[in-house]
């Protein structure tokens, strides 16, 4: 069973969803897997929770 795990900042339910499908279509073609056997797992961090180039990304 392939787990996929996306790390990212906020994003709204229908680009979660549409990211999702499109992830499980992926591993679907690649794999020839079932799509009931794909999970993805999606992790959102706030922005004052992460940075980049040594600045939280809150503060960009």
């Amino acid at each position: 069973m392939p787990i996929v795990t996306v790390q990212q900042g906020p994003r709204d339910t229908e680009l979660k969803r549409d990211l999702v499908k499109r992830i499980t279509d992926a591993f679907v073609d690649a794999y020839h897997v079932p799509a009931e056997t794909v999970q993805v797992w999606i992790h959102e961090v706030p922005a004052d929770s992460w940075g980049a180039a040594g600045r939280l990304t809150a503060d960009r």
